[in-house]
């Protein structure tokens, strides 16, 4: 730790606030919040770092800031905003809120509803509902409520004298001709709100009253029209799946799923006691897989999300699939804003067990779209990657072929193993090896020695000339496994590119060097090293199960 920032730690406050974190061009790198200030800035600069992501940042620290609050309360409100004024490259964010859309019934005298992306909700004036993250649905919602509730469509008359097709096909009641009287108008505006808030049954109860006082006043066509519109919410809401028939519940439920830098995150929404919609987040960040890492993402997708929806939208409460680090403080924060008691807690009950793990489902499957999507974007850009390798590795020659190697057990019953094979960036599965390991007694467990007995079987064909060599081996595992690798490749009297994957911290380990390479945050070399490794890990422990099974069995 440099003289200058002991000097700055020392005059930090022990108060709430957020700190700010500055590198030596002054770009804002990373900001937290914290109770106590001190305590919590000087915490980054004392004991060893575990976290691969504290192990590149905090060297990079040349200044510090704060900016002292009240509470804590203020502290996470105003770490939120900064974020996503400066979107430090260490933070974890979500996809800016202006790439979002959202509903606005606009400030008129005859409000429309139309859609918008916006960077701050002050820009247009009216009432904001969303975001949505699927805009296809959300458009498909824009087409119901257009045949539900006939609301101005245009925002200047298309015609001076008469109402336009609209009106004749129903979907608007013509204010720009007075067909409507302006009390009449905002019944319907307040049913709009009470639908995209998810209060369906509130809504039916509504329009069932109003129904019925239009029937007893002998105003049959209005009466019809109401009946046509309660039928309609009654379809929509039979397609929503029914979480419980208590119509009080508004819960949502946030579902985390990880592939080593990569996050998918699900929010399902239950309002009245329906699932009405979900929110699908993805994301990249470099950490490890300790709980404070998952606390940490799902600290940042509270604090995103539910600071761009409006306070009506916030729920009674929040399932989680674990313990949340400062839940006070958020449930606090919440609480403000909805001006009631928001609950934020751990699944414990089988229905919400039920839905957590749907959420935990539909992230899932996010996550692989995610991963093919990267690996894609990757085979695309191979040749950017393939020559970072090439400098990062100091490589003899264009990795344009990568096999990776990976040990199997269960305490030293079954051990097998596998090796995959990658041809610029993309998996060639017709290459895939199996290995049943010869050398290993049954509950036997050495891993160095698993992996010398097959790279030695693997070299063996090389130096034959039965195949030829790929230009880069990857082992699974730390500096002992690359060792013993190294060694029998010596033995032989072969020359390849051998390195190791660390899974704890992605270290990559050369040959006769004591230090790892990390590669650069978020870059794509480490997603592909991640995506092979994951791949030879995925085939082995297919192939060990297959055999666990068929030894069972017998």
């Amino acid at each position: 730790m440099s003289s200058d920032i002991k000097q700055q730690i020392k005059l930090m406050p022990k108060l709430p606030g957020c700190y700010q974190y500055f590198d030596k061009t002054g770009e804002i790198i990373y900001i937290g919040k914290a109770k106590n200030l001190y305590n919590r800035v000087n915490s980054y600069f004392v004991g060893k770092k575990d976290s691969p992501k504290l192990q590149v940042m905090v060297p990079q620290i040349v200044r510090v800031e704060c900016i002292v609050v009240n509470s804590e309360v203020e502290a996470l409100i105003l770490e939120s905003e900064l974020i996503k004024k400066h979107k430090p490259k260490y933070n974890i964010l979500l996809k800016d809120d202006k790439k979002f859309p959202y509903f606005l019934i606009t400030d008129e005298e005859y409000p429309r509803i139309t859609v918008v992306r916006k960077a701050n909700k002050n820009m247009l004036k009216g009432k904001y509902f969303g975001p949505y993250t699927d805009s296809r649905a959300m458009y498909c919602t824009l087409e119901t409520l257009g045949k539900i509730f006939p609301l101005k469509k245009c925002k200047t008359p298309k015609f001076k004298s008469r109402p336009c097709l609209y009106y004749d096909i129903g979907q608007c009641c013509a204010p720009c001709q007075k067909l409507i009287s302006s009390d009449d108008y905002k019944k319907i505006l307040k049913d709009v709100e009470l639908f995209l808030s998810g209060r369906q049954n509130e809504l039916l109860k509504v329009i069932e009253a109003e129904m019925k006082k239009a029937s007893d006043n002998l105003e049959f066509e209005k009466a019809a029209r109401y009946r046509d519109s309660y039928n309609d919410i009654k379809k929509t809401m039979e397609k929503q799946k029914v979480v419980s028939e208590n119509t009080r519940i508004n819960q949502d439920y946030v579902g985390i799923v990880k592939s080593d830098s990569l996050y998918c995150a699900t929010i399902l929404q239950v309002r009245q006691g329906r699932l009405i919609n979900k929110k699908d987040f993805t994301f990249t960040h470099y950490a490890n897989s300790h709980n404070n890492d998952v606390n940490e993402i799902m600290q940042a997708v509270l604090r995103e999300y539910y600071a761009i929806i409006t306070d009506t939208e916030i729920p009674a409460k929040i399932t989680l699939s674990q313990t949340l680090d400062d839940v006070e403080l958020y449930e606090k924060w919440l609480s403000g804003r909805l001006g009631k008691n928001v609950v934020i807690n751990v699944a414990k009950s089988a229905r919400d067990k039920e839905m957590l793990n749907m959420a935990q489902n539909t992230a899932q499957f996010n996550l692989e779209q995610a991963k093919l999507k990267e690996l894609s974007n990757i085979q695309n850009d191979y040749n950017e990657v393939g020559t970072y390798l090439m400098e990062k590795l100091n490589l003899r020659k264009f990795p344009h072929t990568i096999e990776c190697y990976d040990i199997s057990h269960t305490q030293g019953t079954n051990t097998v193993a596998s090796g995959v094979y990658f041809e610029n960036g993309m998996p060639k599965k017709s290459k895939y090896r199996k290995y049943k390991l010869q050398t290993i007694k049954k509950g036997e467990v050495d891993d160095f020695k698993s992996m010398r007995e097959i790279l030695r079987r693997r070299f063996k064909r090389i130096k034959n000339g039965d195949i030829l060599p790929a230009d880069l081996i990857i082992i699974d595992g730390g500096k002992g496994q690359l060792s013993s690798v190294i060694e029998v490749m010596r033995e032989m009297n072969l020359d390849l590119d051998i390195v190791s994957l660390a899974k704890r911290e992605e270290e990559v380990f050369l040959p006769d060097k004591s230090e790892p390479v990390i590669f650069a945050l978020n870059s794509p070399a480490l997603h592909l090293f991640q995506r092979i490794r994951d791949e030879a890990h995925r085939f082995a422990i297919t192939f060990h199960r297959q055999l666990r099974s068929k030894n069972m069995t017998r």
